[in-house]
C-alpha cells in the first residue's frame, strides 16, 4: 500500500469514525493494521471505538500500542489515562496523565489547545472525584488547573465557587461571580448561585437585585422566583419583629 492509499483510507476511517460509523470505521483501521500501517492515529481511533464500546481491556491495548510507537502521542495517553481512573487504577492512571502533561511542551500551538482541553477535562473528572469524597479544597484546585487550559470558563468558574462556598469563602465565592457576570452578564446560573449566597450572607438587598435581574433574563426561572419569595417572606418576618 503506497502513501496516498494510506492516507486516503486513514481520512475515510477518521471521517467514519467523527460520524459514530464505528462498525466501518473499525473494519479500515483493522486493514491498515494488516496492511503493516501501524501509525499510534490508527491504534488511536480504535481505542476510542472500543472504549466507547464499553471494551476496556481492548481499548488499553490499543492505546498503549500508540504509545509504544510514538510515546508523545498526547492523546492515547489521555485516553488510557480515562480508561485506568474509571476502573480504578487511579495511581496508574495518574502517572499515564501527568507523563501527557509533560509532553504538552514539545506539541505546536495547534495541537496544544486541542490537547489543553483533553487535559482539562481529566482535571474537571478528578475535580468531580474529590467533590464527591467532600473534600473540597483538593476538588477546587484541579478546577483551577482546567480552567487554565480550557474554553469552557462559566461552568468551571461556577465549580471554583461551589467550592469556595462549601469551604465558607463566601466573600470569594462572591468576588469570583461578580467578576464571571462582568464577562456573561445574561449567565443566569452564576446570578442565581450570586444571589443565594448573597442571601446566606444576610445582603437581602443585593441578593434581591440579583434575582431579579434573572427574572429579567430568564421570567420562567423557578429557584430565582423562590428565592424570590424566601427574601420577601424573611423580610416580612424581621419588619413584623
Amino acid at each position: 500500500m503506497n502513501n496516498k492509499d494510506y492516507d486516503d483510507l486513514l481520512e475515510t476511517a477518521h471521517e467514519l469514525f467523527k460520524e459514530s460509523k464505528y462498525d466501518q470505521a473499525e473494519t479500515i483501521l483493522n486493514q491498515l493494521i494488516l496492511k503493516n500501517q501501524k501509525k499510534p492515529i490508527v491504534f488511536h481511533l480504535l481505542g476510542t471505538i472500543y472504549y466507547d464500546r464499553g471494551k476496556f481491556n481492548k481499548a488499553i491495548r490499543a492505546f498503549r500500542r500508540a504509545l509504544e510507537i510514538d510515546p508523545s502521542f498526547t492523546d492515547a495517553s489521555v485516553g488510557l489515562s480515562i480508561i485506568l481512573n474509571d476502573l480504578g487504577k487511579y495511581d496508574e492512571g495518574k502517572k499515564v496523565f501527568l507523563e501527557a502533561q509533560a509532553m504538552l511542551g514539545t506539541k505546536d500551538q495547534e495541537q496544544d489547545s486541542y490537547i489543553n482541553e483533553k487535559i482539562a477535562i481529566k482535571h474537571d473528572e478528578l475535580g468531580e472525584l474529590y467533590s464527591n469524597y467532600k473534600r473540597h479544597k483538593e476538588a477546587m484546585e484541579q478546577y483551577l488547573k482546567a480552567l487554565l487550559l480550557s474554553k469552557r470558563k462559566p461552568e468551571l468558574n461556577l465549580k471554583v465557587v461551589s467550592c469556595l462556598r462549601r469551604l465558607g469563602e463566601k466573600d470569594k465565592a462572591i468576588f469570583r461571580l461578580r467578576d464571571l457576570l462582568k464577562s456573561y452578564p445574561d449567565f443566569t446560573s452564576a446570578r442565581v448561585m450570586l444571589g443565594e449566597i448573597l442571601f446566606e450572607n444576610k445582603q437581602n438587598p443585593e441578593a434581591t437585585h440579583e434575582l431579579e435581574r434573572v427574572l429579567q433574563i430568564e421570567p420562567n426561572n423557578q429557584i430565582a422566583k423562590n428565592l424570590l419569595n424566601e427574601l420577601h417572606n424573611h423580610n416580612l418576618i424581621h419588619s413584623n419583629t
